[in-house]
C-alpha cells in the first residue's frame, strides 16, 4: 500500500475471536502524536465503527491497553515516533491472552475473575467498630507491600505473559502481585487462605521467571519479584504446617 508523504499507515486488527481481519488506514502525521491519537483519528474521521477503549488519556486508568507492533502497551503513553519504523506503518490489535469482544475491545472478565480467585478482594482484620492496626511504614512487610500496590489492573502484564498464553488457567502476574501485596498487609485477615490459593495448580509455581510482566509494566512494577517472593512465602508456610502437624 502506497503511503502519502506525512501520513502513517495504521493496520488495525478488527472483528472478534470468531472472525477477524486486518484493515489499513492512512492518518496524517503530527508532532507529539500517540498511538491512541491515531486510533481516535480513525474512529472520528474515517470509520466510526472502529471499537476501542480509553478514558483518562494521561496514563492513569489503564483502559487504553492494546497490542502495538505485537507488544502490549498503554496507547496513550506510546508516542508514535518511538514505535514507527522506516516503513511508516504501525500495527494495532487487542490485548493478548483475552477474549476479543470487537476490534480493539477485549473481555476483561477472565482477568478479574483470577484476581478475585487469589483472594484479591480485601478481607479486613477488623470491623467498623474496632480501631485498625497502626501501620509502620518503615517495616519490612510494609515496604514489600508498597512496592506492589500501584498496579491499576490494565492487563498489560497479563497480555505479555507467556505462561498465560500456554496455560489459560494460570492466574497471571497482576493477580499474583495483588496476592503478594495483601499477604504483606497487616490489615489483611486469613493470609493462609491467600497462600493456599496461590499454591495450587494455577498459582505462583507455574511462573517461569522470564520477567515479561516486569519488562512491560507501564508503572514499572516488578510482578516477577512479587511472584518469586510468593513462592518463598508458600514454601515457608507449608514447612511450618508440616512441622506443626508432626508434633
Amino acid at each position: 500500500m502506497f503511503v502519502e508523504p506525512n501520513t502513517i499507515k495504521v493496520q488495525i486488527k478488527r472483528g472478534s475471536n470468531q472472525s477477524s481481519f486486518t484493515q489499513e488506514f492512512e492518518v496524517p502525521e503530527q508532532d507529539n502524536q500517540t498511538v491512541l491519537d491515531l486510533v481516535t483519528y480513525i474512529q472520528e474521521y474515517i470509520d466510526p465503527t472502529v471499537s476501542y477503549r480509553f478514558a483518562c488519556r494521561v496514563g492513569m486508568c489503564g483502559s487504553c491497553g492494546m497490542m502495538v507492533n505485537g507488544e502490549p502497551r498503554w496507547t496513550c503513553r506510546t508516542h508514535v515516533k518511538k514505535v514507527l519504523g522506516s516503513s511508516k506503518a504501525i500495527e494495532v490489535g487487542p490485548l493478548g491472552n483475552l477474549p476479543v469482544i470487537k476490534d480493539l475491545v477485549v473481555d476483561m472478565d477472565p482477568f478479574f475473575d483470577k484476581w478475585i480467585a487469589v483472594g484479591g478482594v480485601h478481607h479486613p482484620s477488623k470491623n467498623r467498630h474496632q480501631s485498625i492496626e497502626k501501620i509502620d511504614e518503615s517495616s519490612a512487610e510494609r515496604v514489600f507491600a508498597n512496592e506492589a500496590v500501584e498496579c491499576i489492573n490494565c492487563g498489560v502484564c497479563y497480555a505479555a505473559c507467556d505462561v498465560v498464553s500456554a496455560n489459560n488457567d494460570y492466574f497471571g502476574p497482576a493477580a499474583l502481585n495483588r496476592a503478594w501485596s495483601l499477604v504483606n498487609d497487616v490489615k489483611t485477615e486469613n493470609k493462609e487462605a491467600i497462600l493456599d490459593a496461590v499454591s495450587g495448580n494455577s498459582g505462583c509455581h507455574n511462573c517461569h521467571s522470564q520477567q515479561n510482566c516486569s519488562n512491560y509494566c507501564p508503572n514499572e512494577l516488578n510482578p516477577s519479584a512479587s511472584i518469586a517472593s510468593l513462592k518463598r512465602k508458600v514454601f515457608a508456610s507449608k514447612i511450618k504446617n508440616l512441622l506443626g502437624s508432626a508434633k
